[in-house]
C-alpha cells in the first residue's frame, strides 16, 4: 500500500498532448503547489492515442528546453522511461502526474490513452502515478482549464494523504464546467464509457499510396451509477484506480469449466 504525506520533494510531469500544450502548463502550476522540485519530460509534439507504447529498436531524441525541462521525440511512456531510467535515475520522482489531457479518458478510451499509459509506465518503476484529464469534447468552445487548476491540488492532497495500493495508478477526470459548479470527487469504477468504434477517412491519394485519418467514434455516454462517466456527466470529479491485470475472471472460470 502506497502511504505518503501529500508534501512531495520531487514530481515528474508529462502528457500526450505535447510539451507546449496548455494542459501541461496548468499541471506544472498544480505540481508546484505540491513539491519544490518539478521536472517536465514530455513529447515534443502531440502523441494522443499512443497508449503505453514505447520506442524499441531505435534511438529517441531528447532536447533540453531549460532547467529540469526536456522535450522527447517519443511517446509518453518513452518520456517516463527516459526520466526514470536516465534523467532522474539518481533521485527518482516521488510522484508522477500525467496530463492534463484536453479531452476525457473515460471507460474504454483509456486503452488508447497516452496520458493513462504514462501513468501506468510510472508504476513499472514503482512510483505512484496519477493521470488527469479535462472532459472537453466540444471543439467550438474553450476548455475550462480553470476547473482542474482550482480543484486538482485539493484532490491530489486528499489522495496522497489516503494512499493507494502499489499495483495501481489513478485516473482522474474533471468535468468541463465552471469551477463553482463542480461537485465533490468520487472514487469510481471504469465502466464502458461512450467509445463506440473508429471512423477512417482517406484524405489524400497518389498512385498506390493513400493517406488515412483515424478518429475515435463516440455514442451516448453511459449513466450507470458509480461509473466515471456517470459521475463526470453530472459535474463530479471521478477517481478510478487502474491496474495491469486484464484477466476476465468470469471468462476464465467459464472456459475452465467448459474445457475440463
Amino acid at each position: 500500500m502506497t502511504s505518503m504525506n501529500y508534501l512531495r520533494q520531487r514530481i515528474l510531469i508529462t502528457n500526450d498532448d505535447g510539451i507546449d500544450a496548455t494542459g501541461l502548463a496548468v499541471l506544472k502550476k498544480i505540481a508546484a503547489q505540491l513539491a519544490p522540485e518539478v521536472w517536465v519530460v514530455a513529447p515534443d509534439h502531440e502523441r494522443s492515442g499512443a497508449s503505453q507504447g514505447i520506442s524499441l529498436h531505435r534511438t529517441v531524441r531528447m532536447d533540453c528546453r531549460g532547467e529540469r525541462e526536456y522535450a522527447v521525440a517519443g511517446t509518453p511512456a518513452d518520456c517516463v522511461a527516459i526520466a526514470c531510467g536516465h534523467l532522474m535515475a539518481g533521485a527518482l520522482p516521488d510522484l508522477i502526474l500525467s496530463g492534463i489531457n484536453r479531452g476525457p479518458n473515460l471507460g474504454n478510451e483509456t486503452l488508447f490513452s497516452g496520458t493513462v499509459g504514462a501513468a501506468l509506465t510510472g508504476r513499472l518503476f514503482g512510483i505512484p502515478a496519477v493521470a488527469l484529464s479535462l472532459a472537453h469534447r466540444d471543439k467550438r468552445v474553450q476548455p475550462h482549464w480553470e476547473t482542474p487548476e482550482r480543484h486538482a491540488p485539493d484532490v491530489l492532497r486528499a489522495l496522497l494523504s489516503a494512499g493507494w495500493p502499489d499495483e495501481v495508478c489513478l485516473n482522474v477526470n474533471f468535468p468541463d464546467t465552471a469551477p463553482e459548479k463542480v461537485k465533490p470527487f468520487a472514487v469510481t469504477r471504469q465502466g464502458n464509457g461512450s467509445l463506440s468504434g473508429f471512423s477512417v477517412s482517406v484524405v489524400a491519394e497518389e498512385g498506390s499510396v493513400s493517406q488515412c485519418e483515424i478518429e475515435l467514434r463516440h455514442g451516448d455516454a453511459e449513466e450507470l451509477s458509480g461509473t466515471e462517466s456517470g459521475v463526470v456527466n453530472h459535474c463530479g470529479i471521478s477517481v478510478t484506480p487502474l491496474h495491469f491485470n486484464r484477466t476476465s475472471e468470469d471468462a476464465r472460470i467459464f472456459l475452465t469449466h467448459r474445457l475440463s
